[in-house]
């Protein structure tokens, strides 16, 4: 099964890629409180998504060094 992620367009210059910012939680071992955690990933853009638009993500073959996200649709 293929992994699947949400997150926000932070950068759509280069062609057919966009930089994606994908927020999650995670809870401190030891004080449990919750705390917002960033990743950026550059995915493959074929959708034409831009700047501001929230998209869901899909794992896909290495297309680049840096590239193994496929936008899927923009939600």
């Amino acid at each position: 099964m293929k992994k699947q992620l949400i997150g926000t367009v932070k950068s759509a210059k280069m062609m057919k890629t966009a930089v994606v910012d994908v927020v999650h939680f995670q809870v401190h071992p030891k004080y449990l409180k919750r705390i917002k955690v960033n990743k950026s990933y550059s995915a493959h853009n074929e959708i034409g998504a831009k700047e501001g638009d929230k998209v869901q993500l899909k794992d896909t073959r290495p297309i680049s060094k840096n590239k193994h996200w496929q936008i899927t649709k923009v939600l």
